[in-house]
């Protein structure tokens, strides 16, 4: 038979020993197998059960096409490759545990081997046959198939649970797999009884892959791809039976269905003195008023919360509700989410507690624990417990006690083995299926409220608050509170926060909130009153400045002290141009928004300039016209520009720059731009601005202000962010003059700059700055940090420079050493890995290429550490 190709000539049948052979037409796909990407994001797993769901539909037009045969993978084989092979597995304990999966696998499945569809699959269709190529983000996304030596007839649904054992190589958390499942749902809509399949098949397909690398291992020593992969195959399995399989079924069944109603367990009072016990409620989630201050991460928080609890309403015994994430369970600097979602309510007790049987059935002690199994076969589990019974009982019957300050630990199961108590969040719903809410028997008149979700919430923010106003991540965690250098989400994960600049003390800083507390409760009003702590205060930010900067304005934000800054500068010298810097930001107003050019935060910033804002070239000697020792060059232009604008009768009003280059990534200036610069200004009759909204407050370490890096002193500075660490205050400090010269302009107020609440904040956050040496810190810990970063720099070529100094700091990555090109794309992607690992980072420069590492200034070494490393692992493994 003749076999056309692609240009539709034929290969003729090939004829060796004078018998015909089969040939086979292979096309060429450039790229590499996708097994050989470490990390695979969400968006790549799901372009995977794409690929999945498309490859099956094709193949469904080969009908009758392909013989009959029974391979070892086909999976309806698969309990049976066990059975046979199980005694090649060398793993301790490895015999018994395929067999034991592969049983229950295989009874689970038994209800719907006869009704599941047939076709022919592909029956390999894993990451080692799935053909990548990079794309546009730097990430290897599925192309292309190979391998189609297993082809044949079986149950259709099989070639998605290939797909899924293999994603499991990849990470140890089996929701891995759900994009994929989801994707593949969407294109090959799956059936029910396929989807109470799936997980049955991923356990046999992961048993029969561990016990068939172990033979061929066994059978042929030399067989280097069986040798080397033994390790991997066996990681799959474990990751296939990490949780029950009824959880990973309902862990599948629930991404493309809706969940259930969440299952409670009923029965009479568990908890007795006398009469019925109800304890009151104990709050240990992300929002708890219990765990202000860092209380969360101290030694027996949970117990000690629970006692001054109990002693302030006086109760019995307090409770901490069924799935409540809680915060006590983080974990800072983890890569990986921490198990905070308890599979039951914990009883904290203030008294003696007798323990009676909710329903009858029978108990058994164990050493930590006494389980009553009732006849419809829900366990209830009692951890903490002192048991005082075995065998049959009765309800109401005493099971055990409870004594004071002890905990109590109540958990419903119908699972065959004891289930753990706290769970991640990823699993929790799932297990929840196995595991119902036991708080009936506890309070029979408690009513659980399903709490809003993160997405649900998203939504309810995109109706009501403005979507131009972007979020960070294309699925954000939800954040509810932050402590020093950390933020913690509704689910009690850990972020490191390495880009909050607003917070320079970090968040939640008790010093902080009790001054403001304590002044709200005194009096909060406008500057136009008399009161003591606008002019403390102001004194002490004027005592900041150099001379002759002794004068100041409050205001609520960077935005409006760049606005007063140019309008200081137009009343005092009747003049409108300014000349600004090209890529930066300055704010959101008329006029600031005229004289800021990155095109990042307004695409249109360089057309939509009027014409009285003038721009010189961005001081970039990383990348832009001049370079390293030609850096000088950007000043000489720069005071060109300034004189040819004078000559042509439009002497400037003002010169408008970052003192460090924020906007671009945390970039010195060249040597020696400012005074130059300024000096050209100064001349021609013009005002010298200097923003220091992002780098002020001694983030350079080495220096306060941004402006003495450049042995610089301005005409006027502007100042906002760390001022009031995220409450809104802003400043402008220039000459008594300058600030006189506005009187043209009739007098100046800012309902809200200068209030006393504001003074308050921005005075203790200065005596914050000076009392924990912050400045100092940012210079030690940030040198630290650097030097991790320029390590780094020498393993992964996408790090082009690392600039700034301090805690001021940009990683910029590129596509090339030698072009330049930025990795624009594959930094956002970055970004979305380091949130996974626990990280908040964001991209920031006109090319958005640029890591925006302004942490708070609190941050120790052993942070530092970790988003190194969390940098460097992604680098490594892929984002």
């Amino acid at each position: 038979m003749a076999i056309p190709g692609p240009d539709g000539s034929t290969v003729q049948p090939i004829v060796l020993g004078g018998q015909s052979t089969y040939a086979r037409l292979v096309s060429f796909v450039a790229g590499d197998v996708l097994s050989d990407s470490r990390y695979l994001a969400p968006e790549i797993v799901a372009a995977l059960g794409d690929l999945a769901a498309r490859t099956s539909r094709a193949l469904t037009g080969l009908a009758g096409q392909v013989p009959t045969r029974s391979l070892q993978w086909d999976l309806r084989n698969a309990a049976e490759v066990v059975t046979r092979l199980a005694d090649f597995v060398t793993v301790p304990g490895g015999r018994e545990a395929v067999l034991a999966a592969a049983r229950t696998a295989a009874r689970a499945l038994a209800p719907y081997a006869g009704s599941l569809p047939l076709q022919v699959i592909h029956g390999d269709l894993t990451d080692d046959n799935v053909i990548a190529a990079v794309d546009d983000d730097g990430r290897r996304r599925p192309v292309g198939v190979i391998d189609f030596g297993d082809l044949a007839e079986s149950w259709s649904i099989a070639e998605l649970a290939v797909t899924c054992t293999s994603l499991l190589a990849h990470s140890p958390d089996p929701a891995t797999m759900l994009p994929a499942i989801v994707a593949y749902d969407g294109i090959r809509p799956i059936s029910d009884d396929e989807l109470a399949a799936l997980g049955p098949l991923v356990v046999l397909r992961a048993a029969a892959l561990a016990v068939s690398g172990q033979q061929q291992a066994q059978v042929d020593p030399t067989n280097h791809y069986a040798t080397e992969n033994l390790a991997r195959e066996w990681a799959i399995f474990e990751r296939a039976t990490s949780v029950p399989l009824e959880v990973l079924t309902e862990l599948i069944r629930a991404s493309v269905r809706p969940r259930r109603e969440h299952r409670t367990a009923h029965g009479s009072a568990l908890l007795w003195i006398d009469q019925p016990v109800v304890p009151t409620a104990l709050d240990l989630s992300a929002t708890s008023p219990e765990l202000h201050d860092g209380y969360f991460l101290v030694d027996d928080a949970e117990a000690t919360a629970a006692a001054a609890a109990i002693k302030r309403d006086g109760s019995a015994a307090v409770s901490v509700p069924y799935v409540q994430p809680r915060l006590t369970r983080t974990g800072l600097n983890s890569f990986e989410a921490p198990a905070s979602i308890g599979l039951g309510v914990e009883v904290f007790a203030g008294q003696d507690l007798e323990l009676r049987a909710p329903w009858s059935g029978v108990a058994a002690r164990y050493d930590d624990a006494v389980a009553l199994k009732s006849p419809e076969g829900l366990t209830l589990w009692l951890s903490g417990a002192t048991a005082s019974v075995e065998g049959a009982v009765d309800t109401g019957d005493i099971l055990g006690r409870l004594a004071a300050h002890d905990s109590l630990r109540v958990q419903v199961s119908d699972l065959d083995s004891r289930p753990p108590f706290f769970v991640s969040a990823s699993l929790a719903a799932a297990w929840g299926e196995s595991c119902p809410d036991p708080t009936g028997l506890i309070d029979p008149a408690a009513v659980r409220t399903a709490p809003t979700g993160a997405e649900e919430l998203l939504d309810r923010r995109d109706r009501a608050f403005a979507p131009v106003q972007e979020h960070y991540f294309r699925q954000p965690p939800q954040i509810e509170r932050g402590w020093r250098s950390h933020l913690f989400d509704t689910d009690g994960r850990s972020y490191l926060d390495m880009v909050n600049n607003v917070s320079i003390l970090g968040h939640g800083h008790p010093r902080l909130a009790a001054a403001i507390e304590r002044q709200w409760r005194l009096l909060n009003t406008n500057s136009r009153f008399h009161y003591g702590a606008v002019v403390e205060f102001s004194e002490r930010l004027a005592a900041l400045l150099p001379e002759p900067l002794d004068t100041v304005f409050l205001v609520n934000s960077g935005t409006e002290a760049v606005d007063l800054a140019l309008r200081l500068a137009w009343a005092n010298t009747g003049r409108r141009d300014i000349v600004s810097v090209r890529e930066a930001y300055h704010g959101w107003s008329d006029a600031t928004d005229a004289v800021s050019t990155s095109v990042a935060d307004n695409p249109n910033a360089l057309e939509s300039r009027p014409s009285w804002a003038h721009t010189v070239a961005a001081p970039n000697a990383y990348r832009g016209q001049y370079r390293g020792a030609d850096a000088y060059r950007y000043a000489e232009d720069a005071v060109a520009a300034v004189n040819n604008l004078t000559a042509q009768g439009h002497p400037p009003a003002a010169f408008l720059s970052e003192s460090f280059y924020g906007n671009a990534g945390g970039m010195a200036l060249p040597d020696g731009y400012l005074p130059t610069v300024y000096a050209a200004v100064r001349r021609a009759g013009g005002l010298c601005i200097a923003d220091e909204v992002q780098v002020g407050y001694g983030r350079l370490g080495h220096h306060f202000w941004g402006f003495e890096q450049q042995n610089a002193v301005p005409d006027i500075v502007t100042v906002a962010k760390a001022m009031g660490n995220g409450h809104p205050l802003g400043a402008v400090i220039t000459t008594a003059a300058i600030a006189a010269g506005y009187r043209s302009q009739g007098y100046f107020f800012s309902s809200a700059g200068g209030s006393p609440v504001s003074c308050v904040a921005g005075t203790v956050v200065l005596d914050v700055l000076r009392d924990e040496q912050l400045q100092e810190n940012a210079r030690v810990v940030g040198g630290h940090l650097r030097t991790r970063l320029l390590e780094l720099a020498e393993r992964h070529p996408i790090i082009g420079a690392v600039h700034g100094m301090g805690l001021y700091v940009g990683v910029e990555l590129v596509r090339d050493r030698t072009t330049l090109e930025p990795a624009t794309a594959e930094t956002a992607a970055i970004c979305e890995r380091m949130r996974e690992l626990g990280v908040i980072m964001q991209p920031t420069s006109d090319r958005l290429c640029v890591l925006k590492i302004k942490p708070p200034l609190g941050i120790g070494t052993a942070d530092a550490d970790f988003f190194a490393d969390a940098l460097d692992r992604v680098l490594t493994e892929g984002w």
